[in-house]
């Protein structure tokens, strides 16, 4: 299977490129993204033949149904990063909420705690592998509003011919997630706070990663580029898998028989995970409606809900769950060009980074609608339902808490089961499920040990030493600053 881009091609690239080389080189022409050509088959029988598939061997199966070529052996290395999970057999637990109709995939039992560990544990080892293969060096570049970071930071550390740079938003993360970071010893790591929001820091990544002066730099100390954010196919396609994986463990509970609809409700901020979602029901999965659960920063549910994409005097807001604090949310491109083609993508694309906005044409809105529904949720609600859920015994992170509003709004009405994802778990922002709980303390240490006093819930060795260990990445710096500091390192 081949790799197009959303944008068209500019001739100075190749028009197809195979899995491998879209994953070391994500840089496509006219500053656009890599697609597949066409999705695998994932149907009725697919499901049926794979009913009894533990999680490793189902990845593997969709791996290969996407033709990719990485060899056998690296795949099973790269899926063998999973049995560093909590549990090596099972790492993704799906649990039932609500007897027979709401469901949570827990995406979060992975080294860093959050959802991020299922796509980068395995894509990092692929990666790094490659890059060994071709005796070749590669800068791996991630922007994070919290999660890719640690994540990314985890999979790539001591990894040979391997450097990574990760810039997050100072201010912008939570303190665990802070401290994941830029308490990273390896050499090959380089941490860098960069003053501003997310967008401004992924602004930065995407200049960077199309800049021609930037990569004639690299490429004199011999370095290729590489993202490790999910502007990189190499992120979506181990996010496919946990969406087929909940359908199929419906099915296997009797919850549903095969060919039944599930809905499903992701919280998004840069859209890759509900991307996922979206390749898996194309694929054929019987996904019914894919709803996006937004904070206050409501650009996802004014685009499907209006076909408006509009970031004229609008200013982030800073809120609980600020993994979605994001107003440009990358992988909207990839569904752009999937329903309307590379001429249209190109189109808006080019008038939102010009004018700072676009707006849908009535029926490119109906077929987005054909898909997906969203609803935003403020702090408020998302506290009230930690807190609602919390009495309930099931303790969730502010950011999964932008579900519940989605579900009782949009799909409690409907038939068919729904399944939420938990992104993250509650420890890394402690502060913010302490405040939902009642509990007032000064310091996110005080904040995790007083919700797992009350709650009972056990604060992981790798959440719990973080508050020990030593800083090692100070710098914050200026945007246009970020360049000379990553020219230096490498």
């Amino acid at each position: 299977m081949y790799y197009i881009e959303t944008r068209g091609n500019d001739a100075k690239q190749k028009e197809r490129v195979l899995f491998s080389d879209a994953i070391l080189n994500p840089r496509a022409s006219y500053g656009g993204l890599y697609a597949p050509e066409h999705l695998p088959v994932l149907d009725s029988d697919f499901v049926k033949k794979h009913i009894n598939d533990d999680y490793k061997e189902l990845s593997k199966v969709i791996l290969k149904k996407f033709e990719i070529d990485i060899s056998d052996d690296l795949l099973d290395s790269a899926l063998s990063r999973y049995e560093r999970f909590d549990d090596p057999d099972l790492p993704v637990p799906v649990v039932e909420l609500e007897k027979g109709r709401l469901f949570v995939s827990e995406l979060y039992h992975g080294p860093t705690r959050a959802f991020k560990d299922m796509a980068l544990q395995p894509f990092g080892r692929i990666l790094s592998s490659l890059a060994a293969e071709r005796d070749k060096n590669y800068l791996i570049m991630a922007a994070t509003s919290g999660d890719t970071g640690p994540a990314t930071l985890e999979t790539f550390k001591n990894q040979k011919n391997i450097k990574v740079v990760c810039l997050y938003p100072s201010g912008g993360t939570s303190d665990v997630q802070r401290l994941q970071m830029v308490t990273e010893e390896a050499s090959n790591l380089k941490v860098l706070g960069v003053k501003g929001n997310f967008d401004d820091t992924q602004k930065a990544l995407k200049d960077l990663l199309s800049s021609d002066d930037f990569l004639a730099k690299l490429s004199e100390r011999e370095i290729s580029l590489s993202a490790a954010n999910s502007v990189n196919f190499g992120r979506i396609i181990f996010q496919i898998v946990y969406h087929v994986y909940s359908y199929i463990e419906l099915v296997r509970r009797s919850v549903i028989s095969t060919g039944d609809e599930v809905d499903m409700i992701v919280p998004s901020g840069n859209f890759g995970n509900a991307l996922g979602a979206y390749y898996a029901k194309k694929a054929g999965i019987p996904i019914g409606k894919i709803v996006i659960a937004s904070n206050i920063n409501n650009i996802l549910s004014e685009w499907i809900n209006e076909g408006r994409y509009d970031l004229r005097e609008r200013s982030l807001i800073k809120t609980d769950s600020p993994a979605m604090d994001i107003l440009v949310s990358s992988n909207v491109e990839r569904v752009l060009f999937d329903k309307f083609g590379a001429e249209r993508t190109r189109e808006l694309m080019e008038r939102l980074k010009n004018d700072g906005f676009y707006t849908l044409e009535a029926d490119e809105i109906a077929s987005i609608k054909d898909d997906f529904m969203a609803v935003y949720s403020t702090d408020k609600e998302g506290r009230e339902a930690i807190r609602a859920y919390a009495d309930k015994g099931y303790l969730m992170d502010p950011h999964t808490a932008m579900c519940i509003k989605a579900y009782n709004e949009l799909l409690r009405g409907r038939s068919n089961p729904v399944v939420m994802y938990s992104t993250a778990e509650w420890t890394k922002f402690s502060t913010t499920v302490a405040r939902a709980l009642n509990i007032y303390v000064d310091t996110d240490i005080g904040a995790l040990e007083a919700v797992s006093e009350k709650t009972g819930r056990a604060i992981p060795e790798s959440i719990g030493k973080l508050f020990e260990k030593p800083v090692i990445h100070s710098t914050v710096v200026e945007e246009e600053e970020i360049r000379r500091e990553i020219l230096s390192f490498i």
